[in-house]
């Protein structure tokens, strides 16, 4: 299973879609235009990040683990703040997260307000399931590395519903947020 269908399935898109007051579609629609750049802040992370799978585990664990997705699944109201701190940890910065939801806008011509809005519930949904997905395969030997392998990969799960990775990944390299943080220091300028 892809990681937008866990999303769909999950029921994660239709509780995101209720809390924004948007239609389901509306919502998956932004949901896989911003997916690709969300993954790519992970495989960026696991690059950087001391330990690199090893220590995104441990990261995911330090922002709410499983519980980012429950969180979102929960019928109260989502806590936007951990997804926002997911976000800080995978961009950097909130100009990263502004040219994301810009980028995604031209694809789907959902506005970038929405999107922006919608950026924390997905990237809480994706952290929560890769937390509990590694947690679960533990024992089985397949871990964080075997999940993030085939989440981030340059399989089809990383550019799953839409071509904003391939649109915004300028040098080719199959990770289209070094690309977005260039584009995000250009418009400071």
């Amino acid at each position: 299973m892809n990681i937008m269908d866990m999303l769909q399935q999950s029921g994660g898109i239709g509780s995101m879609a209720k809390e924004l007051g948007v239609n389901e579609s509306v919502a998956e629609a932004g949901a896989a235009a911003l997916l690709p750049a969300i993954l790519g802040g992970f495989k960026k992370t696991t690059q950087t990040q001391p330990g690199g799978l090893d220590g995104l585990g441990g990261l995911l664990g330090q922002l709410g683990g499983g519980g980012l997705l429950d969180s979102v699944l929960d019928t109260q109201p989502t806590p936007v703040s951990k997804g926002n701190d997911v976000l800080g940890q995978i961009f950097g910065s909130k100009e990263v997260s502004r040219t994301v939801a810009a980028g995604a806008e031209q694809q789907t011509g959902i506005s970038s307000d929405l999107l922006k809005k919608m950026l924390p519930y997905v990237a809480m949904m994706v952290a929560g399931y890769m937390a509990k997905q590694s947690s679960e395969s533990t024992g089985s030997g397949g871990g964080l590395g075997g999940l993030i392998g085939g989440l981030l990969g340059g399989g089809n799960n990383a550019s799953a519903g839409g071509g904003l990775g391939s649109l915004l990944d300028l040098n080719g390299d199959g990770n289209p947020l070094d690309d977005i943080i260039g584009m995000a220091g250009k418009l400071m300028r």
